[in-house]
């Protein structure tokens, strides 16, 4: 009956709880080891070898000689991160969290916010976008059932259970800019959590309550009927973008906001939308372009909007969790990076995207609901001229950012799995032959590791360019070598490549206990070991390709900026027969071009896959 499917569908927010289910879990997680002292010197002299000439080379093997000394330096830091090993729950989290995200000063557009571009819909008028928006948003409250009700399913990765953290951290939370350090906050855990979100329309944010008064969500054509009203009371296209203000360098914006949240209307507005469970922004048409370059114009709106004269007023990029749906039918989002990788963000968009593909099963009860409440700014001369300045900004780095997003359509997983080679690695050593082509060196090369087997872990590197890559790609183009030399080299770089991952994922790569070291040297206030302030170790973290592989079942595209001046960022979701990739460079740079090194890295998979294919004596 209709009262039963009601029922069922819509459990009460506020559910039996799975006592603890979450917690315990949690608790039997290990915690993430710090590597042998010993260990990471080797390795991280190995990965030198391919990026730094042989006279800095033998500058560093001293140094770090004079660091591993018994009773020396290293050996008192590696003694102290031992020690605080022991004291904490995870060494490295909150100190991750601080350095890589709430200390870094540049703007979040661009240089730290990843943008996910969905497949593109079927609508292109606000009717098609107001519904498709409703079911996307009750998608997100039936996940955010799983979260509250602590009924996620633990994921594993190698028969490892993984640490389900950061799905408690990105709904209900915000990142809120400070004068020199910012900090986040999440309001999921207080004892009365949010019930609404915000969305965003022509620069104007309402708050939507997204439950009724018994705690049940809204169902799709009561948001529906919500949303019609956000777009009719918010028509008019001259308001001033007050969400601008958070596309600012972190120290401006941090100020900017001091002056924002003294008038009371202000801070009441802000934290509505920091308290809010997660932003909807409901854009704009951008500029018609050709099919070909669609997912291109689409990752651009989904990084910065397009700039002040488009979109990019229309968001509040501190928010953790931003859904964009244009009026044209594009649609994607972009999420503050602090609080949580990529897997989690797209688990989410999985059960999203699988959501809004069912049809309706409920009729609406036709209770009057109240009218979203629009929030207000008041806007001095003072708050005008920041956001003039804001706009300025925001359309420099609109100007200066050059992506290219491409569907090699060739082949997918299935190419590399047939000749026993992982898809990621064969990826990786395609991205590394397609920079050697284009620059006749090899170069640092960043591609994130899951740390979530260890409890609350984040994120290590695996450094895909490694002494196997280097000889494999200076190989293969060498018309002195045969064909079989090359799939050897390949097969060996590849396997490379598999067992750094292998040790990455297991606390055991190089990067995370470097800067560990480091920042227990300026914790024990004593002087900076010398290895950190070597030549080497500023060119082994010059990333001029930041790379990260971010698989899912939807059909999408995450995209994030260079990391570098003169780098690329390189995303990828390898697909069964093809592989979204997407490619980011800066105009300002003369040398970098995402065009061509889309079109580079095309090239060397095609290439890999002949070499493998047309020698067939190769023990595959």
């Amino acid at each position: 009956t209709y009262d039963e499917n009601y029922r069922r569908l819509f459990k009460p927010v506020a559910p039996t709880r799975i006592p603890g289910r979450y917690l315990s879990h949690q608790e039997g997680l290990p915690k993430l080891p710090v590597p042998s002292l010993q260990q990471t010197c080797e390795r991280y002299l190995a990965t030198l070898e391919p990026i730094v000439d042989e006279e800095e080379l033998s500058h560093t093997k001293e140094l770090l000689a004079e660091f591993q000394k018994a009773g020396g330096v290293g050996e008192r830091l590696q003694k102290g991160l031992e020690r605080r090993a022991r004291k904490t729950e995870n060494w490295l989290s909150d100190w991750w969290l601080t350095t890589a995200y709430l200390d870094y000063r540049m703007p979040v557009v661009v240089h730290s916010s990843p943008g996910v571009v969905l497949p593109r819909l079927e609508f292109s008028d606000r009717q098609g976008q107001m519904r498709f928006a409703a079911k996307l948003i009750a998608g997100v409250l039936d996940f955010k059932t799983m979260i509250d009700n602590e009924t996620l399913p633990v994921e594993y990765l190698g028969g490892k259970q993984l640490c389900m953290n950061q799905y408690y951290q990105v709904l209900s939370s915000c990142r809120v800019p400070g004068l020199k350090r910012d900090s986040v906050v999440n309001h999921a855990h207080r004892s009365r959590p949010p019930t609404h979100i915000t969305v965003v329309h022509n620069f104007q944010f309402f708050v939507l309550d997204v439950y009724n008064s018994d705690g049940t969500p809204l169902t799709v054509d009561q948001l529906y009927m919500q949303l019609e009203k956000v777009w009719s009371s918010s028509l008019q296209t001259n308001k001033e973008p007050i969400g601008i203000l958070t596309s600012n360098q972190r120290n401006s914006w941090g100020k900017a906001y001091n002056n924002l949240i003294k008038d009371k209307t202000n801070k009441d507005s802000v934290q509505a939308i920091q308290k809010s469970i997660f932003t909807v922004c409901l854009d704009a048409p951008m500029p018609c372009v050709s099919d070909e370059l669609y997912h291109s114009r689409a990752a651009v709106q989904m990084l910065h909007g397009g700039g002040s004269r488009w979109n990019s007023g229309n968001r509040w990029f501190d928010k953790t969790l931003q859904f964009i749906i244009g009026e044209d039918g594009s649609c994607g989002l972009m999420y503050e990076h602090a609080p949580a990788e990529g897997p989690p963000i797209v688990s989410l968009i999985d059960h999203v995207v699988e959501y809004t593909k069912k049809s309706e099963m409920v009729r609406t009860p036709m209770v009057p609901l109240p009218m979203p409440q629009k929030l207000r700014f008041n806007i001095t001369p003072e708050i005008k001229k920041d956001i003039e300045k804001a706009k300025q900004n925001m359309n420099i780095m609109v100007h200066d950012l050059d992506v290219k997003v491409i569907v090699f359509s060739h082949f997918g997983k299935n190419v590399p799995k047939t000749h026993k080679m992982s898809p990621d690695a064969f990826i990786q050593m395609g991205l590394q032959l397609a920079y050697y082509r284009m620059y006749q060196r090899c170069c640092a090369t960043y591609e994130s590791a899951s740390l979530r087997m260890f409890k609350l872990g984040r994120t290590d590197t695996i450094r895909s360019c490694s002494i196997d890559s280097a000889n494999f790609v200076k190989a293969m183009d060498d018309p002195a070598k045969q064909k079989i030399e090359k799939v050897t080299l390949l097969e060996k770089a590849v396997k490379a490549h598999r067992a750094y991952t292998d040790m990455a994922i297991h606390g055991q790569a190089i990067d995370r206990h470097l800067l560990g070291l480091k920042l227990q040297a300026i914790e024990d206030l004593t002087s900076m070991p010398e290895i950190f302030m070597d030549t080497s170790y500023a060119v082994a973290n010059h990333y001029n390709l930041s790379t990260s592989q971010v698989p899912a079942k939807t059909d999408c595209v995450m995209c994030f900026g260079p990391v570098a001046p003169d780098g690329y960022g390189v995303c990828y979701n390898p697909m069964a027969e093809h592989i979204n990739f997407a490619v980011s460079a800066f105009n300002s740079c003369n040398e970098t071009n995402a065009a061509h090194m889309a079109q580079r890295l095309e090239e060397a998979l095609l290439d890999m896959r002949m070499l493998l294919e047309s020698t067939p004596k190769a023990k595959l």
